[in-house]
């Protein structure tokens, strides 16, 4: 007789085992989801449902951590956490396999409610990727394991090394030492697996439409404004390291909740007003064009900027005034909230009055010249003047609303940030760069300032404590723009501190109290550390 002895993979290679199977469901399932050719990756949507539950409480931890990478960060990690949770799946099944494979069935059906959440996901698309996924996902923890598990050890003949018992019975001798299977077997089926992952989900990207609304927006024809305030073609100083004051396209901050930015041809876009109005309505893409357009320069800013921060930019937008829409509609007296709907069902909602006091509040197509970029609200986006963006600057618009105050809170405003976002006055130092050296001697000290719709009336640069100097300043398109400021400082040889204010076009100058972000606005005094070089 012989003894068989159970063969279980050790822990550390049936973590790697899972892992690798988990990669490789992940890999199948984006693979599906490619072939689809609709809608996003069951990451993507798993991506979309953590961003709407928990933005709130981490939305300046991303900014602060990664910036306008918080997107990229945030797959990254869902992809990590995956693998995580597969190796654990893996140690788990290398006991009892049935609860590991319940684990991948359980992150399948993860996948489904979230991607059947998704605006832009499919039931159908959803349970195939996931069935398929998971599918893999068990049949490569199964096959992985078998290669981690040593061989069944079998004890040896009892007639030949046994030891006679008690009534000539045999007793079965130690059982022999497991012989595993080789090391290089499992590492070789592990990493072909990694590896066909890997070939998967690339594959299953590249076959994914490739920006489909960027292929439309090439086409796109942007008509002369009937009304324009055009941006200063030039400003009375230049110094290396200011920001332009017309940030470009690629260069203007991108903060928003889309994982994957919403993909839609002009020729299938409409935008709807309705609500409280008397005449509901829609018009497409052609007849937005049409109609009497105005170009303006506006600043905007987002909320989670920090003081000094780069969370704001100044651009030329051009689009349809907001009030030739309402007086089309007819908005009814009860009306006092304006809320924008995205594509992906995003919203932000202010105050009807505002887009009807003078300030510049447009649906607009057109940024510096050109039309939207896709990633900044392509076809169509709203753009008011001082106001942060999480109340007003809704992009991939696709309705507008209109409310009671009281009756609807937009997407920020149920997580917990104020539900009025007025543009806090502003500035900040961009010359010299944080914790620089430089020369003794005549140097610029520069930056820009804002308070959108209020404009900029002075700019102040404190040294050291010193009496604060007032700066220079460019020359802008309007109040609702930041304005270049600067400052020739006799630096002295040692460590300086530079501190700068502004006051607004109301006389109010910007306030010294420290505040963070959360609930509407970061507010105190920007200022740089620089180190001055006593050989120059």
């Amino acid at each position: 007789m012989t003894a068989p002895v159970e063969a279980r993979a050790g822990r550390l290679p049936a973590a790697l085992a899972g892992a690798v199977a988990a990669g490789a469901s992940l890999g199948v399932a984006e693979l599906v989801t490619g072939i689809a050719g609709e809608g996003p990756s069951l990451v993507s949507s798993i991506g979309t449902e953590f961003i709407d539950r928990f933005a709130g409480s981490l939305k300046d931890l991303a900014v602060d951590l990664f910036g306008t990478n918080d997107k990229p960060a945030l797959v990254v990690g869902i992809v990590v956490v995956s693998l995580a949770l597969g190796a654990v799946f893996g140690v788990v099944a290398s006991r009892r396999f049935w609860l590991g494979a319940a684990g991948f069935v359980l992150f399948g059906l993860v996948g489904v409610w979230a991607y059947r959440r998704d605006p832009f996901g499919s039931t159908g698309t959803a349970v195939v990727a996931s069935v398929i996924g998971v599918a893999t996902g068990i049949a490569a923890l199964w096959y992985l394991l078998r290669l981690a598990a040593p061989s069944e050890a079998v004890s040896a003949p009892a007639t030949d090394d046994g030891v006679a018992a008690p009534g000539g019975a045999i007793t079965p001798a130690p059982r022999a030492p497991a012989t595993g299977t080789p090391r290089r077997t499992f590492i070789v089926g592990a990493a072909a697996l990694g590896v066909g992952a890997a070939a998967s989900a690339a594959l299953g990207r590249r076959l994914r439409p490739t920006n489909p609304a960027e292929s439309a927006r090439r086409t796109v024809t942007i008509p002369r404004p009937t009304r324009s305030t055009p941006a200063p073609s030039s400003q009375p100083f230049a110094v290396p390291g200011l920001s332009p004051y017309a940030t470009p396209n690629d260069d203007f901050y991108r903060i928003d909740t889309a994982l994957i930015v919403p993909q839609i041809d002009v020729g299938d876009w409409r935008l709807r007003v309705t609500g409280l109005v008397d005449h509901e309505f829609t018009i497409d893409y052609d007849e937005l064009l049409s109609l009497d357009a105005v170009e303006e320069t506006v600043t905007l800013q987002c909320v989670s900027n920090e003081v000094g921060g780069d969370l704001v930019g100044n651009a030329v937008w051009q689009g349809v005034p907001l009030e030739v829409l309402l007086d089309r509609a007819g908005v009814q007296d009860s009306a006092t909230q304006l809320v924008g709907r995205s594509l992906d069902d995003w919203t932000a909602g202010f105050p009807t009055e505002l887009a009807r006091d003078g300030r510049v509040a447009m649906v607009a197509y057109a940024m510096n010249g050109e039309p939207l970029p896709v990633t900044h609200g392509f076809p169509a986006r709203l753009i008011v003047a001082g106001l942060y963006g999480y109340v007003s600057a809704t992009k991939w618009l696709n309705e507008i609303e209109l409310t009671t105050w009281e009756g609807f809170d937009g997407y920020w405003i149920t997580r917990g940030w104020a539900k009025e976002g007025p543009i806090k006055t502003a500035s900040r130092i961009d010359v010299p760069r944080r914790s620089t050296t430089v020369p003794a001697g005549r140097t610029a000290v520069a930056g820009v300032a804002w308070a959108p719709t209020r404009g900029i009336e002075r700019v102040e640069l404190q040294v050291d404590a010193l009496e604060w100097q007032e700066c220079r300043l460019g020359d802008v398109a309007s109040d609702n723009t930041w304005v270049q400021w600067l400052y020739e400082w006799d630096a002295t040889p040692g460590d300086h501190v530079l501190t700068v204010r502004a006051t607004d076009g109301t006389g109010e100058t910007q306030t010294s109290e420290i505040a963070s972000p959360i609930p509407d606005g970061a507010t105190g005094w920007h200022s740089r550390r620089v180190t001055v070089d006593g050989a120059g």
